[in-house]
């Protein structure tokens, strides 16, 4: 239903088609609508998972998803009008086709506005902007610290993950998964300072059909090869593989962080897979892989509080398979 343009420019007053609570990254969500399809991406990335909790105390962070009406309804050979957007609290407008976020941490709110257009790519949607809010206001609401870095865990303690994109975090990742590791995020942990416990959405692992070969004939790379394929903007084309559907352990809680591991391209040849790195070097690591997340206010506290645990270098080994076992030693000596 469209707007009266004089009485509710805004649309303050347009229906809503569906509703969602949802517990996620520690919080509890409220995503509303006034598209099914927008409603449906919500379903496909965050239905069935864990319900993470990290306060006892909390606010509920609302989601606002507003669909624009059709541009390709007004052809004109000057620039489209404002189209004039609500939700959440929070009032705007932008010209047709329009597809943005806008986020308020101090009342837990965030707007989405997608075109019918941008629909047509779904995965960039969800990814690029309902991803974008839920995570930003996540972390923000929530004085939480977001690292660009994977996280498996045992018995409720956990290792983060850290390296650049292709340094073979979410090959490690989905081995330790295929290994019965309780596994928390593929590249997006989120870290409440001073508790050092982490959240994250375990719903997809994403795997390059050359990381396949160190699973050969079995029933899993098969089933991930029937899993649906993305591209990324970089152009790389990936499995992205439904890890509610699949019968893996994903964390039912958050976990404790209880070291940092650094991937390094290097093959440790003779020598052990993990070497112990020292506090300097930790922080220097962790400055040089985590820009946006250095620029946080609880970084400093982040900081302070990963620098007490040890934290360690992980070489290449052989076969992934060496590399689980490193890291099973490991949690088991916490």
């Amino acid at each position: 239903m469209l707007p009266d343009p004089v009485s509710d420019p805004f649309g303050e007053r347009s229906e809503c088609l569906a509703t969602r609570r949802m517990r996620l990254l520690g919080a509890q969500f409220r995503f509303d609508s006034n598209s099914a399809e927008l409603m449906r991406l919500v379903d496909c990335a965050y239905g069935g998972l864990p319900r993470h909790r990290l306060r006892l105390v909390e606010h509920e962070l609302r989601v606002s998803l507003r669909m624009t009406p059709d541009a390709r309804r007004h052809p004109r050979a000057e620039p489209p009008p404002m189209t004039m957007i609500s939700g959440c609290g929070l009032l705007g407008g932008a010209t047709e086709p329009a597809n943005f976020v806008v986020i308020s941490p101090s009342v837990h709110s965030a707007l989405v506005v997608v075109s019918p257009q941008m629909l047509r790519f779904p995965y960039h949607t969800r990814y690029e902007l309902i991803e974008f809010a839920v995570f930003t206001l996540a972390a923000r609401a929530q004085r939480l610290v977001s690292l660009h870095a994977a996280c498996v865990g045992r018995q409720g303690r956990a290792v983060l993950l850290i390296g650049p994109s292709g340094s073979g975090k979410s090959t490690v990742a989905l081995h330790c998964l295929l290994n019965g590791f309780d596994f928390l995020s593929e590249d997006s942990a989120f870290i409440s300072p001073g508790t050092m416990l982490a959240t994250g959405v375990s719903n997809f692992v994403h795997i390059r059909a050359d990381s396949l070969r160190w699973l050969g004939r079995s029933g899993k790379a098969a089933a991930i090869r029937e899993s649906p394929v993305i591209r990324r903007r970089s152009g790389a084309r990936k499995f992205e593989v439904d890890l509610r559907r699949e019968g893996f352990r994903l964390a039912k809680s958050p976990l404790k962080i209880v070291s940092a591991v650094f991937l390094s391209p290097e093959a440790a040849g003779n020598r052990p897979l993990l070497t112990p790195i020292s506090k300097p070097a930790l922080l220097s690591n962790l400055a040089d892989t985590q820009g946006y997340g250095a620029s946080q206010p609880q970084w400093r506290n982040f900081c302070r509080d990963v620098s007490r645990l040890e934290s360690f270098e992980l070489r290449r080994g052989r076969h992934p398979q060496e590399a689980v076992q490193a890291l099973r030693s490991l949690l088991a000596a916490r």
